[in-house]
């Protein structure tokens, strides 16, 4: 449930880097402030935690932090050539597939048919959503783009669960951002691209990306991943485009429409399959 909830204010990732990027910053500067505005609400929750956790799963955490980066800055990019919709179902909808994929073949997992038919309707209802807030093909290279940052996330969405196996959600987050910031402030120093002159709505966005999407919905994400087989949290990260159809039409002012219900529909049967489909799950090794 934690893994839903968060991936549910993933959904006002969207429409934060929507009034950034209208607002004048470019991809590299929206990750890069997205780290640095939640960075001190995860210090101060750290502290009151106490200790930065063990060792290992720091890396971990670190490793995951920097695949996160790179799935945020190929999905971005993907954005300039084919729709916001295309490139968000083409990395919520594969991602899962890799990370089953790797599952079953890394760590042994077995999947009855209920799990692997919850993977198809989970596919199928990021492609009805996307089909529903217009997606359309481009000249390819956006696709090949948003491919790529499909990789990443599912990266990025195993590493999270070997750090989640040895570490708080908190201990976590911190290393993870870390690892993100680190590797945007890189990028930064590599393209040179301006991170002043934005307006005012574009910091807001860029302050709501810290703050809500990466602080507070990555916590409950932490939070809950590690008690849930590594698949099926892959697959609720999808409850992400169920949600932003909603905050679109309160805030950016785009229609629902009924095709979008029906894709959030069956993600959410696929969400139920999945959870209810893997025979047997390996530990990780340590």
């Amino acid at each position: 449930m934690l893994v839903i909830v968060g991936a549910s204010l993933l959904g006002f990732s969207a429409i934060f880097v929507k009034w950034g990027l209208v607002g004048g910053a470019s991809p590299l500067a929206i990750g890069l402030y997205r780290m640095l505005f939640a960075l001190p609400g995860i210090i101060v929750l750290l502290r009151l935690e106490g200790g930065l956790g063990d060792r290992r799963a720091a890396v971990w955490s670190l490793i995951a932090g920097v695949a996160f980066a790179f799935d945020l800055t190929f999905w971005h990019h993907a954005m300039r050539y084919t729709s916001a919709a295309n490139s968000t179902f083409i990395v919520c909808g594969l991602s899962p597939v890799w990370v089953a994929l790797v599952s079953v073949f890394a760590y042994r997992t077995r999947y009855r048919w209920l799990g692997w038919l919850g993977q198809l309707l989970g596919v199928s209802g990021a492609l009805i959503l996307a089909l529903a807030r217009g997606a359309r093909v481009g000249s390819g290279k956006g696709e090949l783009l948003a491919v790529v940052a499909s990789f990443c996330y599912a990266a990025f969405s195993l590493t999270l669960g070997r750090a989640r196996a040895r570490s708080t959600a908190r201990q976590a987050l911190l290393w993870m951002s870390m690892g993100s910031l680190g590797t945007f402030m890189l990028l930064e120093l590599w393209e040179q691209q301006p991170l002043i002159g934005f307006s005012a709505r574009a910091w807001c966005g860029l302050i709501g990306l810290g703050v809500v999407v990466h602080l507070l919905a990555w916590l409950l994400i932490n939070s809950g991943i590690a008690h849930v087989p590594i698949a099926l949290g892959a697959l609720a990260l999808g409850f992400q485009q169920i949600a932003t159809p909603f905050l679109a039409a309160w805030l950016l002012m785009e229609p629902l429409r009924p095709l979008g219900l029906v894709g959030g529909a069956l993600i959410l049967c696929g969400i139920y399959c999945v959870a209810n489909g893997n025979a047997r799950r390996a530990a990780f090794k340590t």
